[in-house]
């Protein structure tokens, strides 16, 4: 039976796409307020507002490419059974051609009835793909209500979190490339890994985990995916 890599990917993964991310330098927090654009109290105050920053984010998605890492971790498929939890909200793992793509933050080429939240969770049946389509005010979904991005905001629950536990639970090694372990519930997944799982961080920062299971590789997604697979072939 092939080993079971899990791959939990954050913004830095996407970075050397062009893809703008929120906390870094020059990130997308110092031109928005992430209260107006990115919580779902921002979203109940001015639906315009937010529409209109993820139409953008979907304009800017259309015209980046997966970048090595991205194309590396899918190319961990041939040798191993891999599933990727991401919080990122762009397709890059999936153009890159990765299979198995859990999206904790949900996704920004899709949308969903503004009403569909269920028991903090949503009906998959009624999140719509549209692309790289835009949304306005008015535009509504099949039972009529306003569509919304198929982002979790914050303040919202995290639907697939414990699913992506359970993908921890069972791997034989766990990959963490371009976060940092800031952002919860995200951050505190490597702790479910087994106590014989070995852990990779690829992150040019320091990170605050101190587990003796874990090896820091201090460098950017790309360059840090190469030293992994060479580590891999030792």
């Amino acid at each position: 039976m092939r080993k079971k890599i899990v791959v939990l990917t954050g913004a830095g993964v996407s970075a050397e796409s062009g893809f703008a991310t929120f906390r870094d330098t020059g990130g997308l927090w110092e031109q928005y307020d992430v209260n107006d654009v990115a919580s779902i109290e921002g979203w109940y105050r001015n639906r315009k507002l937010v529409l209109d920053f993820y139409n953008q984010r979907r304009e800017q998605l259309k015209d980046a490419k997966p970048n090595a890492a991205h194309i590396a971790i899918a190319g961990l498929e041939k040798d191993y059974s891999v599933d990727v939890i991401t919080q990122n909200v762009d397709n890059l793992h999936e153009r890159a051609g990765s299979t198995r793509v859990l999206h904790l933050h949900g996704e920004l080429t899709k949308v969903r009835p503004e009403n569909g939240i269920y028991d903090n969770t949503y009906r998959t049946d009624e999140v719509i793909d549209i692309g790289y389509d835009k949304v306005v005010l008015g535009d509504k979904a099949p039972n009529g209500s306003q569509l919304r991005p198929h982002i979790v905001f914050f303040g919202e629950a995290v639907p697939n979190i414990e699913k992506a536990i359970t993908l921890v639970e069972k791997a034989d090694i766990l990959l963490i490339v371009g976060t940092s372990l800031q952002v919860y519930p995200a951050a505190g997944l490597y702790r479910y890994a087994s106590a014989e799982t070995p852990i990779y961080i690829i992150d040019p920062k320091d990170v605050p985990a101190h587990d003796p299971r874990i090896t820091h590789i201090k460098d950017v997604a790309t360059k840090g995916m190469e030293k992994f697979i060479a580590a891999l072939a030792d």
